[in-house]
């Protein structure tokens, strides 16, 4: 069965895990702005991981890159999850709004739906997968 959502060139298919091992290193804190938001795609195995950490008030959350409304990245552009004013996570296809910190979406197509989680750690000033 196919995954919704685009679709890479013929030759350029990928396969997609929805979730990562414990204490891998992504980024410095320091390196995320607040509010701030940045992507990562992990290779495990022969799979790939995509996913997004922002930070707001001094905390960081993680989430799968997926939309819950049609299962689409929700970022047009690279790294830019947030509205412009930095308050919320934005889809960008199709406008659903969450909040940065619990994923719970507050607007759009998807209202009352969540992102998934992606269990992310901040030790010794690092980022990391839980």
């Amino acid at each position: 069965m196919s995954e919704p959502g685009p679709q890479p060139a013929p030759g350029l298919e990928r396969r997609r895990v929805w979730a990562t091992p414990p204490n891998v290193p992504l980024c410095a804190e320091a390196d995320l702005a607040d509010p701030g938001s940045r992507s990562f795609v992990l290779q495990i195995g022969e799979a790939f991981f995509h996913g997004f950490v922002v930070r707001k008030d001094g905390q960081v959350a993680g989430y799968v890159d997926r939309c819950p409304h049609q299962g689409f990245p929700l970022a047009i552009e690279l790294d830019r999850y947030l509205t412009p004013d930095g308050s919320l996570i934005l889809c960008g296809w199709h406008g659903a709004v969450f909040e940065p910190l619990t994923g719970a979406c507050t607007g759009g197509p998807c209202a009352g739906g969540r992102l998934t989680p992606w269990p992310v750690t901040v030790t010794g000033g690092m980022v990391r997968t839980a």
